[in-house]
């Protein structure tokens, strides 16, 4: 338990936002595991628009901002894949965002992915993202990574005195109640382009050479070990940086000797992404198969397909200990119970798959716990049910289970990401 859960804590301590969490992910593949960046120059930043080839017995990434895709190829043609999103519901922050009001500059966001907006409220907030600069060439911006690892913002409830309702439950305007502050404001102020300063500042440019950013406002908290036995974890993103570690875990441990791939998009844009890295594949795959006749190799992915799977991990709901009701009475994960599957008809796991994960575990003595929500309370969608519409492929859903899915900070049982680590090894080695 010890081993997973201190790796999964650093992950999440450096994750600020999910083209952080891709390139933590690409720096650890290259020194950690030795698994092989494809790129053509050392300044392409990815090898999905230039020439790259594979070998049988190779370990390979790719990445692109908020996506990665590892490989290792061996010698069986059965694909196998583990797919994570790498970003978390937060606050993005829109262009132009600065506001003045109370003696305060504040800024303009935008909830992003469904986020439980009080548990936003009085707690010291970063800033994280990506920021394009001005290049001599306007079709290819330089794009850099950019971090306040020190709190910058806060969005301040509002006094119970002012508003005594607020214990019962009060509706949150995400236009209004949202709005992070991030300096007082004191005499004259040019408020106009304040945060494109910011960054020009930070990253030792002028502002005029920034040209457009992406960045998200990310709760400071670091993870945290907690309870009488330390078997608790709490922190920020844990939906969905629990699966990007295992994912990417399992594929390194793996000894598999069918091509394994880990994919971890950005959801908002994961069926876009792994689609067109999959047509890129197998374009280029069957360019490199063409002495064998016309659709040979077409034939045999699509072969390769059906006979492997697709594994869809993301964060399952635990049984929350005051509120029992919200549970299936049947099939509802605790912490600390090891990793959940997932079923229900939002999810792609099927009875087949599912005997699948069941034989893994049983095989591997991992502990397994089945997910269903309750019939009348709808779960939400997953980056399986997006990509097996893409790919001819069976596909299941697994997880975590934790407590207080969509929170800033969210709660899971320690013991529970290595169950989830070696389910994502046993799989890749099948």
């Amino acid at each position: 338990m010890a081993e997973f859960t201190n790796e999964l804590m650093k992950w999440l301590s450096g994750g600020h936002s999910p083209w952080h969490t891709v390139d933590m992910a690409a720096h650890w593949l290259t020194v950690l595991t030795g698994i092989m960046r494809l790129r053509a120059t050392l300044a392409s930043s990815c090898a999905l628009n230039r020439p790259f080839s594979v070998r049988r017995g190779g370990r390979y990434f790719v990445e692109n901002g908020t996506f990665l895709a590892a490989v290792t190829v061996g010698q069986k043609d059965v694909i196998r894949i583990a797919a994570a999103h790498t970003d978390w519901p937060c606050m993005r922050i829109k262009p132009q965002p600065e506001l003045i009001s109370g003696g305060c500059c504040r800024l303009s966001v935008e909830p992003y992915g469904g986020a439980i907006l009080n548990t936003w409220l009085d707690r010291p907030l970063g800033l994280a993202g990506v920021v394009l600069l001005r290049t001599a060439d306007p079709m290819q911006p330089e794009r850099r990574l950019i971090s306040w690892d020190e709190p910058v913002m806060v969005i301040p409830n509002v006094a119970i005195h002012m508003n005594r309702e607020v214990n019962k439950g009060v509706p949150y305007k995400a236009n209004v109640d949202m709005l992070p502050i991030c300096r007082t404001v004191q005499g004259e102020f040019e408020k106009n382009g304040y945060l494109v300063r910011q960054l020009a500042k930070r990253l030792q440019v002028q502002p005029e050479d920034v040209l457009s950013f992406e960045l998200c406002a990310y709760c400071c908290a670091e993870p945290t070990l907690l309870g009488f036995e330390q078997d608790i974890l709490s922190s920020p993103r844990l939906d969905n940086l629990s699966s990007v570690h295992a994912c990417l875990q399992g594929l390194a441990d793996a000894q598999g000797d069918g091509i394994n791939v880990a994919v971890e998009p950005d959801a908002a844009a994961a069926a876009a992404l792994a689609s067109a890295f999959w047509k890129i594949c197998a374009r280029r795959a069957e360019h490199l198969a063409a002495d064998r006749g016309s659709g040979s190799f077409r034939t045999a992915l699509l072969d390769a397909c059906l006979n492997g799977m697709l594994l869809s991990c993301d964060a399952a709901h635990a049984m929350h200990p005051n509120h029992p009701e919200y549970a299936d009475f049947s099939c509802a994960p605790v912490l600390g119970g090891g990793v959940a599957l997932k079923r229900s008809p939002r999810y792609s796991s099927d009875a087949e798959t599912c005997a699948v994960i069941q034989g893994l575990c049983d095989a591997n003595q991992i502990p397994l716990q089945i997910y269903m929500n309750r019939a009348d309370l709808p779960g939400g969608s997953t980056v399986g049910s997006m990509a097996s519409s893409l790919l001819a492929m069976p596909a299941a859903d697994i997880g975590v289970p934790i407590l207080a899915m969509h929170s800033a900070c969210e709660t899971m049982g320690a013991a529970d990401q290595d169950a989830f680590v070696r389910l994502c090894t046993a799989f890749f080695q099948a």
